[in-house]
C-alpha cells in the first residue's frame, strides 16, 4: 500500500449521516487525548492529515480516510469529563451506533496510554468488542515515556486488569521513536488484502 497516498473523504457529528457502508473499514478507537490522530499522521507519513490537538476532546466527529479501497475510521475520543452531557450522549451515539451497525469492520485498534491503567471506559470497549466478536488490536501509545522497568510493570498490570491480555495482540507505539508503526502497517496490509480478496469472491 502506498501510504503517502491516503486521503481525508468526509466526517460525520450524527450516526445517521454516515452512509452504508460499501469496503472494508478500519477503525481507530480509544480515551479523549490518547493519540489517535498522532498515530494516523505515523501511518500514513503525513504531519495534518488527522488534526492533532493538545485538547481532549477535539474529535466530535467520526472521520473517514480513504487509501485505495480501505477506509480508515477515527472514532471520537471517549472519556472526557469536562464536557457536556448532551454532547456526551451524541458521542455515545455515535460511537455505539457504528459499532453496533452493519458494517465491514474489519479490525479495531484500541489505543491505551501505556503510562496508565486502563480505565473503565477502555475495559467496557473491550468488553464490548470481545462480546461483538470484532477483531481488535491494543496499541499502548507513548511507550517512550516509560523506562524498561516501568514499561514492564505496566505490561503486567495490564495483564491483570484486561480481559483475555494474553490473547490479544499488544503493540506497544511511540510518535517519538517510531516504535510499532511497522508493525502496525504490517497488520494493516494484512487485513485489508484478505478483505479485499474475500470481497472480490463474493462478487464473482
Amino acid at each position: 500500500m502506498n501510504y503517502n497516498k491516503a486521503e481525508f473523504h468526509s466526517c460525520y457529528g450524527l450516526f445517521s449521516q454516515i452512509p452504508a457502508s460499501d469496503r472494508p473499514e478500519i477503525v481507530f478507537a480509544g480515551r479523549s487525548n490518547v493519540g489517535k490522530s498522532t498515530l494516523i499522521n505515523k501511518i500514513f507519513n503525513r504531519k495534518s492529515l488527522a488534526r492533532v490537538s493538545s485538547v481532549p476532546g477535539k474529535t466530535a466527529t467520526i472521520n473517514f480516510y480513504k487509501l485505495e479501497d480501505i477506509f480508515f475510521v477515527d472514532l471520537p475520543g471517549y472519556g472526557y469529563a469536562k464536557v457536556a452531557k448532551t454532547e456526551k450522549k451524541r458521542w455515545a451515539g455515535l460511537i455505539e451506533g457504528y459499532l453496533n451497525a452493519d458494517r465491514s469492520i474489519e479490525l479495531v485498534f484500541l489505543l491505551i496510554d501505556m503510562r496508565h491503567a486502563p480505565s473503565a471506559d477502555d475495559l467496557h470497549m473491550i468488553d464490548f468488542l470481545i462480546d461483538a466478536g470484532l477483531p481488535f488490536v491494543i496499541i499502548l501509545t507513548k511507550a517512550d515515556k516509560l523506562n524498561k522497568t516501568n514499561r514492564a510493570k505496566m505490561l503486567e498490570e495490564f495483564s491483570k486488569t484486561i480481559p483475555c491480555f494474553d490473547d490479544i495482540h499488544v503493540i506497544p507505539f511511540s510518535s517519538q521513536t517510531f516504535e510499532g508503526v511497522e508493525e502496525v502497517r504490517s497488520i494493516i496490509e494484512e487485513t485489508a488484502n484478505g478483505a479485499l480478496e474475500a470481497m472480490n469472491e463474493e462478487q464473482q
